[in-house]
């Protein structure tokens, strides 16, 4: 070819297509269009935690009422009075109850729905989530019906001469732990129940016929991957269970505060604001750094069975 040719078709030849930004827009798309779900989060969910944490502190007098000064006087009352100390302590061990009996519960009813059949599965599920499609004011008040001294537990207790006197049951942790508990265990339920989908009933089958007994494949195949999704449940029930409002207030009444009720008398009957909202930034604090450390186990757990 003539040297001449070759220059002139080289020029002509188009020129190569310059960079474009279109990696840059792919890697900046998900947070661009997570931006309005980000935004909606941020005010209807940090703004009012942030006015919440300002509000807490201020101080409050009975003749001055609130004044708008910034102090930690309110988080110094509750860290030196023993009655705060109590309140806590009370509120933690319900839920840490709450949450052991709902994995005690939870956790084998989920393993039997699994292996039923239809439609039995399905009729039982509905029965176990039942609680979730009701009021939990109705189911509060419920329970009260049935703890009353004259209710149908301890009339039927009575009846059949197990006990001679009522048991109390109101106003107590008892009562209180038993309600939360019927609230709660659907959520733990649920969380075994999606542990139990990655499990393969023929690794079971596989199990026995190699000549193990069934306890040892429950503790040896079933438990291991069943632990993730008990200790997810038990993050959602705990969180619920401390944070729990209704349930609290109905069986336990005035005579045994948790958190939650202490922050709602601060707010609306002693008008104490600024404590009240102490209250619940605390309770608030403690919740994440217990359900954060809850995570991190489970997300250690997952590793070690799906890895």
């Amino acid at each position: 070819m003539d040297p001449a040719m070759a220059t002139d078709t080289a020029s002509s030849a188009p020129p190569a297509p310059a960079p474009t930004a279109e990696p840059e827009r792919r890697a900046l798309a998900p947070y661009l269009l997570s931006l309005p779900a980000l935004a909606l989060f941020a005010v209807l969910l940090l703004v009012p935690l942030a006015m919440t944490f300002l509000l807490s502190l201020n101080s409050f007098g009975f003749y001055t009422g609130i004044q708008d000064v910034w102090q930690l006087g309110n988080y110094i009352d509750i860290a030196t009075d023993g009655y705060f100390h109590e309140v806590f302590l009370r509120t933690f061990r319900i839920a840490a109850a709450v949450t052991l009996l709902c994995a005690l519960l939870g956790a084998p009813e989920a393993y039997v729905l699994r292996r039923m059949r239809s439609p039995w599965r399905g009729l039982c599920l509905l029965i176990v989530l039942g609680p979730l499609l009701i009021s939990v004011v109705s189911r509060t008040l419920g329970w009260a019906l049935l703890f009353g001294s004259t209710g149908i537990i301890n009339t039927a207790l009575m009846s059949v001469g197990l006990i001679a006197t009522p048991i109390e049951f109101m106003y107590t942790e008892t009562g209180v732990i038993i309600a939360l508990t019927h609230v709660l265990v659907p959520f733990m339920v649920l969380s075994v129940w999606a542990s139990l989908q990655r499990l393969d009933p023929q690794v079971e089958n596989a199990a026995l016929s190699l000549g193990a007994k069934p306890f040892t494949v429950l503790r040896r195949v079933v438990l291991p991957q069943v632990v993730p999704g008990i200790l997810s449940g038990s993050i959602i029930v705990f969180a619920l269970a401390a944070s729990a409002f209704a349930t609290p207030a109905i069986i336990g009444g005035r005579r045994l505060k948790v958190a939650a009720t202490l922050a709602y008398d601060e707010f609306l009957n002693t008008l104490n604001w600024p404590l009240g909202a102490a209250v619940a930034i605390l309770l608030l604090v403690a919740n994440v750094v217990i359900i954060v450390g809850c995570n991190r186990l489970v997300e250690r757990r997952y590793k070690q069975v799906f890895e």
